[in-house]
């Protein structure tokens, strides 16, 4: 793999805009083309494709376990009972000099870290608490009694500084537009660094 290759790993609550940033940022790469070596990947989730605003690609858990048995994810995990999956295509991609965009998981980061050692750059998605609560009640998809659930685990990682501690920070309290250009111009110090 070569040296400038990266993984941008994405990682927030649910609810503080990971999905919408990745979907602005697709569109800010079309329409630019400022960065023609930026891939996102796809996730693969054990959950119907038409819930949630996520592009992904719906696998039931047995053809998951399938795929997960025959190597072909690069990362998986599992959170608020779902199974996730990003393939193997990362590694193509990383090895043709792409930085690759990631959904990931906090409480997979360790993992993740230690697979791709040189190339993870963890990217920490905050959002504050009032706005996160609001997000998570108009996306409809929990009970308010899981949402408090889902409030008190963010503090909760939140507060595990060590895991966290070394992320860059990108703030999405506000307009995804301002959340995109801060997350472009990380991409571009990196990428001109390297």
């Amino acid at each position: 793999m070569k040296k400038t290759s990266k993984i941008l790993y994405l990682i927030g609550a649910s609810g503080s805009g990971k999905d919408s940033i990745i979907s602005a940022l697709r569109q800010h790469i079309d329409v630019s083309q400022a960065r023609p070596n930026l891939m996102v990947t796809h996730r693969y989730i054990c959950r119907d494709w038409h819930s949630g605003s996520e592009n992904h690609i719906q696998l039931s858990e047995k053809e998951f376990c399938q795929r997960k048995q025959l190597g072909l994810f690069a990362l998986d995990w599992q959170a608020n009972g779902l199974r996730y999956g990003i393939g193997r295509e990362i590694d193509l991609w990383l090895a043709q000099g792409q930085t690759v965009i990631v959904n990931g998981s906090r409480g997979y980061l360790p993992t993740a870290r230690a697979l791709y050692p040189e190339q993870l750059m963890p990217v920490l998605i905050t959002v504050d608490e009032a706005t996160l609560r609001q997000r998570l009640i108009d996306r409809g998809r929990e009970s308010l009694d899981d949402i408090d659930s889902r409030i008190i685990r963010n503090q909760q990682l939140m507060r595990e500084q060590k895991l966290l501690a070394d992320c860059y920070r990108i703030d999405n309290s506000t307009q995804i537009d301002h959340a995109v250009k801060q997350l472009m111009a990380y991409i571009n110090r990196l990428l001109d660094h390297h």
